[in-house]
């Protein structure tokens, strides 16, 4: 397995080893030891979830508070850009991004610990990604963040994505990290 820093402090990009021949391919997409060792992931993951878009379908960015999630992820059909932002309002590296493009066929995986916004845009005709979450989903912790936020000038590959009501109503970063630090967000765990 190879594994490529990203700016983003512990933000990973993750390239299993895949075995292809003519048969087709076997890849093994986690080992607790090998990714412990390895990459230095050694939270436990208690959550699995599989998510399937169409094309030009922007999901995020999200991020849960008290509740954080890091999150192992991987495209199992089609093609995303994918984004983890730092909105932790203490941290020095605070309204920065990492944005890697995940595909079925390079099947390369993306790690963002817990306490970074996460959102993807898919690329493709449709696409299925999997991830795994070191905490559970809790829709009363959930925050959101600006896809389209000027601050932080993501390149996203689409100028009009389709966005869920939730996440056509984001703040900003600044309000973002307004809001955050009224809730306390050092002392949210």
């Amino acid at each position: 397995m190879n594994i490529l820093e990203t700016p983003l402090p512990g933000v990973l990009v993750i390239e299993p080893r895949v075995i292809a021949d003519e048969r087709g391919y076997f890849m093994e997409t986690y080992s607790a030891r090998r990714y412990r060792d390895e990459a230095g992931i050694a939270l436990p993951f208690v959550q699995d979830n599989v998510s399937r878009s169409r094309q030009g379908v922007l999901r995020g960015l999200h991020v849960q508070r008290r509740h954080p999630q890091g999150k192992l992820i991987q495209v199992l059909e089609g093609s995303v850009f994918d984004v983890a932002v730092d909105v932790n309002p203490d941290s020095p590296d605070f309204g920065r991004y990492a944005a890697v493009a995940l595909s079925a066929a390079d099947h390369r995986q993306l790690w963002i610990p817990p306490g970074y916004a996460h959102g993807f845009c898919v690329t493709s005709h449709t696409a299925t990604l999997h991830y795994k979450c070191t905490d559970y989903y809790d829709p009363a912790d959930e925050w959101g963040l600006a896809w389209n936020c000027p601050d932080l000038a993501i390149p996203w590959p689409i100028d009009e994505p389709i966005l869920s009501e939730r996440d056509r109503h984001h703040p900003g970063l600044v309000d973002l990290a307004r809001r955050l630090r009224e809730q306390d967000w050092k002392n949210s765990g």
